[in-house]
């Protein structure tokens, strides 16, 4: 299971390389694999300090660090 999380951080990683900052929805629709997995990757991301989770009114935002 964390290989599958590692792989999910990459992509989640490298789309925001492209796109700097995407909401949660939009990453949801971007990325394989179920919203748990997406989750998870994101949780381990911000552990280590590499991305930013912003709550703005409804939405979710996601930037790197």
């Amino acid at each position: 299971m964390t290989n599958k999380i590692g792989q999910t951080a990459g992509e989640v990683w490298r789309l925001l390389e492209k796109n700097h900052q995407i909401t949660l929805a939009q990453l949801k629709k971007k990325i394989s694999g179920s919203p748990d997995l997406i989750n998870q990757s994101l949780g381990w991301l911000a552990r280590e300090g590499k991305v930013n989770i912003e709550e703005k009114g409804k939405s979710v935002k996601i930037s790197l660090n």
